[in-house]
């Protein structure tokens, strides 16, 4: 993530005092003129819930950083193709990061360094850490099998935060399409959860 945020000071220079922040359209309009101050700004303004969106599909750094560096470099480099007319600056963020890493996801996977076991840990919590981390791993473990678009849906509500409204716009799917999506979802976790299935 400071990979991208060296990235935009070295194309635009470090962000000089005094410059205001202004909402992301205004910041827009001043990006389809080639500012790279305002592009700066919308950089910083919305790296770290990007790059935690992505890491938390992905569940790897790299690639979570990767996935970013595209999004915010397609801002810039599409800049004057850019409809102030259309979708908010974060919900297409949202949906070119998530569609983006589902893109990622589908991609066979190559070995990884970080599929090596861990060695015990001594510490006094440890048990406890444990314990809530493989809670944690059978959950992600059960969201993994359910269908992208019932992924999508959960983690934008849940983790994001999000209501169906903004899930229906970065998801491009109706609110009553999203409502299903989270009920279904939830059953079958349930399901999964309660039989032991994963």
């Amino acid at each position: 993530m400071q990979q991208i945020l060296t990235l935009s000071e070295r194309l635009f220079g470090a962000r000089q005092k005094g410059e205001q922040d202004c909402s992301d359209p205004a910041l827009m309009r001043r990006i389809t003129e080639g500012d790279e101050a305002a592009y700066r700004m919308l950089v910083e303004r919305h790296i770290h819930k990007m790059f935690a969106l992505a890491n938390r599909i992905l569940h790897n750094h790299d690639d979570a950083e990767d996935v970013v560096q595209d999004a915010f470099l397609k801002i810039w480099t599409n800049r004057e193709n850019w409809n102030h007319d259309g979708a908010k600056v974060t919900t297409w963020l949202y949906r070119v990061v998530t569609n983006r890493c589902i893109d990622l996801k589908r991609k066979p996977a190559s070995a990884s360094i970080d599929a090596v076991t861990e060695p015990k840990d001594e510490r006094p919590n440890a048990p406890a850490q444990i314990e809530s981390r493989q809670a944690k791993e059978r959950l992600n473990e059960a969201v993994s099998h359910l269908p992208e678009k019932q992924q999508t849906a959960l983690m934008l509500f849940y983790q994001e935060g999000m209501s169906n409204q903004e899930v229906s716009e970065i998801m491009g799917v109706s609110v009553n399409a999203v409502h299903s999506l989270l009920k279904r979802a939830r059953q079958q976790l349930r399901v999964n959860l309660k039989d032991n299935k994963l």
